[in-house]
């Protein structure tokens, strides 16, 4: 079962049997100050500039979140989308909280968006179904409820479950919704990554959907945190992941290429290949310039 997304000449398909679907993360400006103020101010120039380095790094997709508090949010991320639409040409993952955010960012959105998110509370589901079957968009689901998040891979396989029988009560189909497992950070539960594995072989095996998950979380307030999410992606596909919002950095990047190559998933490693000599232009072009203008 694939979910494919589209921007408005690229297609991404996101699968058990594709290259891991790499979100870039970066377009956010939760912790980030001097940018959420440049967005307050009309200023997009940093949106343009992290949305082609994410793609320079890698990045299959992009997510873009315009939440800042007491901004018009909804017209704010129409530009933002925008902004990124005429920069880069890769299906966005469209991130938001608010209803009428997400409306409008949908409707400026050229190709077949993916929505983040909805969770399994009632509220939510009768809020957000409807809109994302409207335009035809695929949508994230996080494996909580009213209760908050689940503190077993079990209770998050039922949320899951209930998130996707209320989709197919939309005309939403099982290949429209990826499941969030729920990333927690292991500085603050020693079992947060063992339990999130679990929930996704759980939900692999049971419902056989793909997923998608805020990989940086299992870091959050730790040291050397591009390590750790490196380490802990190939993990998480090796359980059944089939996609991440995540860093673009290069050790990121290059552990979830590794695994594409190592499970099966970059036939004869051409990916692998391919981006290998890339970079060996990069840095021999980058050391040309260099020597030119020492000369």
């Amino acid at each position: 079962m694939d979910t494919v997304l589209r921007s408005r000449s690229k297609t991404v398909a996101i699968g058990a049997e594709q290259p891991f679907c790499i979100i870039g993360e970066r377009i956010n400006p939760t912790g980030r100050k001097a940018f959420a103020e440049q967005l307050k101010g009309g200023d997009l120039s940093t949106v343009v500039i992290d949305a082609r380095a994410q793609v320079e790094a890698g990045a299959d997709m992009l997510d873009v979140n315009a939440g800042i508090p007491l901004v018009d949010e909804p017209e704010l991320l129409k530009a933002m989308l925008q902004t990124v639409q005429a920069a880069v040409d890769v299906p966005i993952c469209i991130d938001s909280s608010v209803i009428e955010a997400l409306d409008a960012g949908l409707t400026v959105y050229e190709g077949r968006a993916l929505v983040n998110s909805v969770t399994a509370e009632d509220e939510r589901l009768e809020e957000i179904l409807p809109l994302v079957a409207r335009h035809g968009a695929a949508v994230i689901g996080l494996a909580n409820d009213e209760t908050g998040i689940p503190e077993t891979a079990q209770k998050r396989l039922e949320c899951a479950r209930k998130i996707l029988s209320a989709a197919d009560d939309h005309g939403i189909a099982a290949e429209g919704v990826l499941i969030d497992p729920l990333a927690m950070t292991v500085g603050a539960d020693t079992d947060a990554v063992t339990t999130t594995l679990r929930a996704i072989r759980l939900i692999r095996d049971e419902l056989g959907v793909n997923m998608c998950l805020g990989a940086s979380n299992v870091s959050f307030g730790l040291p050397e945190r591009p390590a750790l999410n490196a380490a802990f992606l190939p993990m998480a596909i090796s359980a059944g992941l089939t996609s991440a919002i995540m860093s673009t950095a290069e050790v990121c990047v290059q552990s979830v290429r590794a695994s594409d190559l190592l499970l099966g998933h970059d036939p004869w490693g051409t990916n692998w290949i391919a981006a290998h000599r890339l970079r060996q232009a990069s840095a021999k072009a980058t050391t040309i310039d260099r020597e030119s203008a020492a000369a």
